[in-house]
């Protein structure tokens, strides 16, 4: 059986090249974002906070920010994570998350909206044979007893308020949906995105005539990747983002 997660999906829409120095020849890169890690931490602070609150412990807004000031001093390696916005220091990126984290405790305090599961596994078969599967990790997952669905809630650290058209054709969550439609015979799923920067949801719904579109569509691609030949680059703004920028083409003549 092949998997694949929505990240390699959207690696290769993104940059074809960096799809096959990352999947096919499995490089590792040197260096990556700051923003990569600033998203690493602000999660795993969020899912320590609802692992404390499963154990009936709500952790105080002392206790969030000193966890994640502690796992950030752990891990934060000057010579590993590079910095695009030459104007923004580390220690803005570290205080960035410190506004995250006391925003959204505010908004969400006490936690008692009844999340059942954070950091989720979930698959999905695509094809009747079995052949192909996608996996990927949902941050949170609540049960809303009050209307008696689920609601898949996921978190993004990025400066970038998307537009509606974007969220409309967002297919991550919604593969997710299907996942939980699956697993446990839901009828109605409500998706959340957490902008941290800008303090704010955005919710959205798929019918399941839009589920079996995107899982038909997703299988297409996943096909059309594995009958690729030839893996072009893709120059774009998000290339200063690129973790493999000093190995490409594009960019050789600047390094």
């Amino acid at each position: 059986m092949v998997q694949y997660s929505h990240s390699k999906l959207e690696t290769f829409n993104q940059c074809p090249l960096k799809y096959k120095f990352r999947y096919i020849e499995k490089i590792k890169p040197e260096q990556k974002s700051i923003e990569g890690f600033l998203g690493e931490k602000v999660h795993e602070t969020l899912e320590w906070l609802y692992s404390q609150v499963k154990k009936e412990k709500i952790p105080t807004i002392d206790e969030i920010i000193l966890y994640y000031a502690s796992s950030w001093h752990k891990d934060f390696k000057p010579e590993v994570y590079f910095i695009v916005k030459q104007d923004i220091t580390i220690k803005d990126y570290f205080e960035k998350g410190i506004k995250f984290l006391l925003d959204y405790y505010q908004g969400n305090y006490p936690f008692n909206d009844n999340t059942i599961f954070t950091e989720k596994m979930v698959s999905i078969l695509l094809d009747e044979d079995e052949d192909y599967k996608m996996i990927g990790i949902i941050d949170r997952i609540v049960y809303n007893k009050e209307k008696r669905e689920y609601e898949i809630h996921d978190y993004k650290t990025s400066n970038t308020l998307p537009t509606e058209e974007r969220i409309e054709s967002d297919k991550q969550l919604p593969l997710y949906s299907i996942a939980i439609k699956d697993n446990y015979n839901a009828d109605k799923i409500q998706l959340i995105w957490h902008y941290l920067a800008y303090n704010k949801r955005i919710y959205s719904r798929r019918t399941d005539e839009q589920l079996l579109k995107l899982k038909k569509e997703t299988l297409e691609l996943i096909k059309k990747i594995e009958n690729t030949k030839f893996f072009p680059y893709n120059k774009s703004v998000l290339c200063n983002w690129c973790e493999y920028k000093n190995m490409c083409l594009v960019w050789k003549n600047k390094f």
